[in-house]
């Protein structure tokens, strides 16, 4: 079969997914029919709880499943019919840490650089490059089971860009890891992309690292894409955000409904600006109108003369939409945390 059989639609994105399902016997679709288009550089955030079909996508994106219906291409190749090309053009930093406890950081990096096959001379100066990178200079010579959790993560994602993979596979990084070391990996994904021009594929169960770091959103449920978009976006379907005003003396109420001249309402000592609802219900949601920004509220009360106790500005939350879109809040990795040994609690595979 020749190439222009099996390369992607479209122009040149990075990963392109259709009608793609994974159905195990005598079990349910773990991933059914699902569309996927990620553009060159983009970094895509794929949310969904535990059992949604999340790491089930990315193993048969990366070849380590096979297809049971539908068609995939990453870096133009076909995941079906040309699986040591895509293996070629991509990296993979799956759920577990795959690291020998008795390996150093330097010794991963030489065993890793010559299966990847770079040239003898070049070895030691990219593994250090790479350490470097992921902020291990200083634990290089130490052995892998003295690592926390976050550094066994950052020594596994410099494994997995040995090879200058332009695409990245990144199966839930950060579960269980501390916030420092979260963010310190959140970074480095961000300058992949921003620097490197690096496309990474993101699965996650924290939706702050989705709305962080993610061009786009996908959310799967029940094995099937149940919003895509923007995270900006998603938020704006839910609602825009509601200005929420105290003034310092209660009997200013109505000098504030006056001053922000639009749709208002009083609850709990404060007024509402931008709401729509009924204020007896005893619960307020709303939305600042695109044209009036938290700016232009902030100068019309002053120019009122107005003293304000509390100014404060209530948005949508990625939480809000999967829970709109999924009918249940995202459960999970929030709760997790490093044991005492810096263990993070993951499952599933690993693939360089």
């Amino acid at each position: 079969m020749s190439i222009q059989e099996t390369t992607a639609p479209g122009n040149g994105a990075a990963i392109v997914a259709e009608g793609l399902v994974k159905e195990f016997k005598n079990g349910p679709r773990a991933v059914d029919g699902i569309d996927l288009r990620v553009e060159t550089g983009e970094i895509y955030g794929f949310l969904g709880p535990n059992g949604a079909g999340k790491s089930t996508a990315v193993l048969m994106l990366t070849t380590l499943l096979p297809v049971t219906e539908g068609r995939a291409w990453v870096g133009g190749f076909d995941v079906s019919r040309q699986g040591a090309q895509v293996r070629a053009s991509i990296g993979a930093a799956l759920q577990e840490a795959a690291l020998d406890p008795n390996l150093t950081a330097r010794e991963h990096m030489r065993l890793q650089t010559t299966l990847q096959g770079v040239p003898k001379t070049d070895r030691r100066r990219l593994g250090d490059e790479l350490i470097e990178r992921v902020g291990l200079s200083d634990a290089a010579d130490r052995k892998a089971g003295t690592y926390s959790g976050g550094m066994r993560r950052r020594l596994d994602l410099a494994l997995s860009l040995v090879h200058g993979p332009s695409i990245l596979f990144l199966d839930e990084p950060t579960t269980g890891l501390d916030p420092q070391s979260r963010s310190a990996l959140w970074e480095e994904v961000a300058r992949l992309a921003r620097e490197d021009g690096t496309t990474i594929f993101l699965t996650t169960q924290y939706l702050e690292e989705a709305d962080e770091l993610a061009d786009r959103v996908g959310i799967i449920d029940d094995g099937k894409i149940v919003a895509e978009g923007t995270p900006a976006a998603l938020k704006s379907e839910i609602g825009l955000p509601t200005v929420e005003v105290t003034p310092e003396r209660a009997e200013d109420r109505a000098r504030v409904i006056e001053a922000l001249r639009g749709d208002c309402e009083i609850g709990d000592g404060a007024v509402h600006y931008g709401v729509s609802g009924d204020a007896n219900t005893g619960t307020v949601s709303g939305r600042l109108r695109a044209t009036r920004g938290l700016a232009d509220v902030v100068r019309a009360l002053d120019a009122a003369g107005l003293a304000v106790a509390n100014l404060s500005v209530n948005a949508p939350t990625l939480d809000d939409v999967f829970l709109a879109k999924t009918g249940r809040k995202l459960e999970g990795a929030g709760d997790q945390t490093e044991d005492e040994h810096g263990h993070g609690h993951g499952h599933e595979g690993h693939s360089h």
